[in-house]
């Protein structure tokens, strides 16, 4: 995992000075010589630091900046494509496990790991030759002026944006962590034994495949910062139906639903960089926020368990896991709320960042706002003062002057209003209270 942290934004950056196929051609060589080497390996010190270095480094090239790239060709469906590319891990983790344990006991785990390292060297290698082409310069302008032209306040973000998502990326994924790391090991304290931990694992991450292309098609619609609020969201409410979950069928089904909620987080992390920052440094800006991701997995494993090593029980560790996650919430409502360009729910920007000049579409006056084009047809035409028809017509121009200023649209500022978030918050909050007589 520290190979996997470390070796994201480098490889990123590599990506972004010489294009995709160098890190992954790089990162491929590094994953098959690291389990060779792991194969052969003759103490532990020796197969766990070829495992951080080699191994974790060859698959930090084949994560963040394949996301990154993938996001670089699509400006209308980026959302699903982004979703698509990224389900690769949970497939990986879905297959995988069937395929490595009745090797490993055929042949034993030393040769399983040189039989990975030949497949992964003869099958990754050639399917570089469909990453070869490189972004033409016309897409790449286009898309660095329609993310400049959506950004708003965020435009060009600096590092205050790019290090509020990566704070983010690591308080999701400790949250996360608690299912994913440590499923088996709670079924078998529950007393049912850890097959049926390794199948509700893999369900997990079967489900994730179909929560990361459900969540892509949405951000696709609503926006990615309002898909990753619904997503955390969710996760949240699934972590504290752990609590309900003690027999066999029911953690198969609270299993099923986290894995269908917890998939659209990550991918929109990439679609947040690349509403914000220009093409150029797509790479190793999602590179970071992808690494502090893994980071807050690596983290959230080990918190977890030093948590039930010191209370011999998984519900405190469910309750650390659900407060991480409400930092994750905060941190994305507050994105929307302050008028991040891919929130969905925004229905315009002050003049204040655009082009001086700037005439309204409707009546060529000056125009007061700025409108992002992923507001509803009808939410922007009741406040343009248009017909519908007249602003589909109009939707390639993007400046209006409307009846109100603000950043959030009429009908969804009760839903977004602080209040109204808090108040779920605290009933969660005190139902939490009431259920932690549990092992402390």
């Amino acid at each position: 995992m520290l190979g996997a942290v470390i070796g994201g934004p480098v490889m990123g950056w590599l990506s972004d000075r010489f294009g995709i196929t160098v890190p992954v051609a790089i990162g491929t060589v590094m994953l098959a010589l690291g389990l060779v080497l792991a194969s052969q390996a003759a103490t532990m010190w020796q197969f766990t630091l070829v495992h951080g270095l080699l191994i974790g480094g060859g698959t930090s090239a084949s994560f963040g900046p394949v996301i990154a790239d993938i996001s670089l060709w699509f400006a209308k469906r980026r959302g699903i494509a982004v979703a698509i590319c990224s389900s690769g891990s949970y497939l990986a983790g879905t297959v995988w496990p069937l395929v490595i344990q009745p090797l490993a006991q055929w042949a034993g785990w030393r040769h399983a790991y040189f039989g990975i390292a030949v497949f992964c060297l003869c099958s990754m290698l050639p399917l570089l030759l469909a990453l070869r082409r490189r972004l033409p310069r016309e897409a790449g302008r286009h898309s660095a002026h329609l993310g400049a032209r959506r950004a708003g306040a965020f435009a060009g973000g600096g590092n205050g944006l790019q290090l509020l998502l990566m704070l983010a990326g690591v308080a999701c994924c400790i949250a996360m962590a608690m299912p994913q790391v440590h499923i088996v090991a709670y079924c078998t304290d529950l007393g049912y034994g850890p097959a049926r931990g390794a199948e509700m694992l893999s369900l997990m991450f079967g489900t994730g495949i179909i929560s990361r292309l459900s969540f892509g098609w949405i951000a696709d619609r609503i926006g990615p910062t309002s898909a990753l609020l619904i997503s955390s969201s969710l996760q949240a409410a699934s972590l504290l139906a752990y609590f309900g979950a003690n027999g066999l069928t029911s953690l198969y089904v609270v299993t099923a639903m986290f894995g269908l909620v917890q998939g659209g987080i990550v991918p929109t992390y990439a679609l947040i960089v690349r509403e914000c920052y220009p093409p150029s440094g797509a790479g190793s800006r999602v590179g970071l926020v992808l690494s502090s991701t893994l980071a807050g997995m690596a983290i959230g494993g080990w918190m977890s368990g030093a948590i039930f090593d010191a209370t011999l029980s998984y519900r405190v560790a469910f309750l650390n896991g659900f407060a991480w996650n409400l930092l994750n919430m905060a941190i994305a409502a507050w994105l929307g709320c302050c008028g991040y360009p891919g929130a969905g729910w925004q229905g315009s920007r002050k003049a204040d960042s655009w082009p001086r000049g700037s005439r309204c579409v409707a009546n060529d006056r000056p125009a007061e706002v700025q409108v992002d084009s992923q507001t509803p047809a009808p939410v922007l035409a009741e406040r343009v003062g248009l017909s519908e028809s007249a602003v589909l017509r109009r939707r390639g121009r993007q400046f209006y002057n409307v009846k109100e200023t603000d950043n959030l649209s009429p009908t969804l500022r009760p839903i977004l209003s602080w209040s109204a978030l808090l108040g779920p918050l605290r009933a969660a909050l005190a139902s939490c209270r009431e259920l932690s007589g549990i092992g402390v």
